[in-house]
């Protein structure tokens, strides 16, 4: 498929903006590895889409230089591609068309990794890597996402959800229902985000009441959840129709769990790949996270994250990322890479991968029959 134009689309309105930078870096260094012709597009903080010159330079330093010009998608399916502009100097507006094969969206939380941008590119009637609306929307937020597994039958443990305006509203009440239901510690996390921004861990109702008030300030919807100790492990998902599962991987954090300082800052948290497991834990995760990325109708590419208690051996699912970190040394690739798929020829497959489902999805007939 080398010598297709490929959008890397990255950056974000979202906590997770400079974690997205870090992923396309990597992405856009393999695509070009592989002879794909990139052209990379920023999302700036505030919503702006720029393309031309360097976006991903322009949004590390916070600056739009000469060149990088504004951009959005063309919804058209018969000219799939982006429309950017800038002054040329003369008055007007100069708009230019640059067509494009395939997108690679890179974007790490709401306004990326929720659904919106996948529906836009769904209108545009252009094929792109990851999972579609539906499954991003239901794999952003960890609501719907627990309500899901559970409802397949898929383990989780116990967790309550509210909104801002039942906290304003109910703030006691709802801490009771926490500690008889929940108990103490427990895990408060805004429903909508990802590397683990905005996420706390409260030991008694005043750490609990902080940290609702910081996942409040990220979302509208709030999550808590029980504490289950054990391995933290992480599997990774790739494929459409039939998705294969790599080997699982452990983290042991270098924190009192694995929180954003410790995925991106502190770099003492220990990545153990392949996980120590038994056969049948092995066994049991893979399947567990296949049926997982089902369960939402999940495409591509996806993380699922596990917690195995260690005295009942019970395992738990705790979420499933559908844009996982994309480094070199995030675990999504280091596990494909350790069940022998090298990062470079990741990237290609999961760019077939979209290829193949937007053929698929285009022979569908989309009028009544005559």
């Amino acid at each position: 498929m080398a010598n297709k134009k490929v959008a890397v689309i990255f950056g974000g309105r979202s906590g997770e903006h400079d974690i997205s930078l870090r992923s396309a870096a990597s992405i856009m260094e393999a695509l070009e590895v592989k002879g794909y012709e990139v052209m990379p597009v920023g999302i700036t903080r505030d919503g702006t889409w720029i393309a031309g010159g360097d976006p991903w330079q322009a949004l590390q330093d916070k600056r739009r230089p000469h060149g990088c010009y504004q951009a959005t998608i063309n919804i058209d399916p018969l000219n799939p591609g982006f429309l950017l502009w800038a002054e040329n100097g003369d008055g007007p507006n100069r708009f230019n068309f640059e067509a494009v094969d395939v997108i690679f969206p890179v974007l790490h939380g709401p306004f990326g990794e929720d659904g919106t941008v996948q529906g836009v590119l769904e209108m545009a009637g252009l094929p792109y890597v990851g999972a579609g609306v539906l499954a991003s929307t239901v794999g952003m937020d960890k609501v719907l996402m627990k309500e899901v597994f559970a409802q397949n039958g898929l383990p989780v443990g116990n967790f309550l959800h509210f909104k801002s305006s039942n906290w304003a509203k109910a703030k006691e009440s709802l801490m009771n229902q926490v500690a008889q239901k929940i108990d103490f510690p427990c895990f408060v996390k805004p429903a909508n985000l990802g590397s683990s921004v905005g996420i706390t861990k409260a030991y008694d109702r005043t750490q609990l009441n902080d940290g609702v008030e910081e996942a409040l300030e990220y979302d509208e919807k709030v999550l808590v959840e029980a504490n289950l100790s054990g391995k933290e492990i992480e599997c990774s998902v790739l494929g459409d129709l039939e998705p294969k599962a790599s080997v699982p991987g452990e983290i042991v954090p270098s924190n009192d769990f694995y929180d954003y300082h410790a995925k991106y800052i502190d770099d003492r948290s220990e990545l153990i790949i392949p996980a120590d497991l038994t056969d049948d834990q092995t066994e049991r995760i893979k399947d567990l996270s296949v049926r997982a990325f089902q369960a939402i109708d999940c495409s591509g590419m996806a993380r699922v994250d596990f917690f195995v208690d260690p005295y009942s051996n019970e395992i738990y699912i705790n979420e499933i990322n559908t844009i996982p970190g994309f480094t070199s040394i995030s675990m999504y690739p280091k596990l494909w890479e350790a069940s022998g798929i090298t990062f470079n020829d990741l990237v290609e497959q999961l760019l077939e991968i979209a290829q193949k489902r937007q053929q698929r999805r285009s022979e569908l007939k989309n009028s009544p029959p005559v």
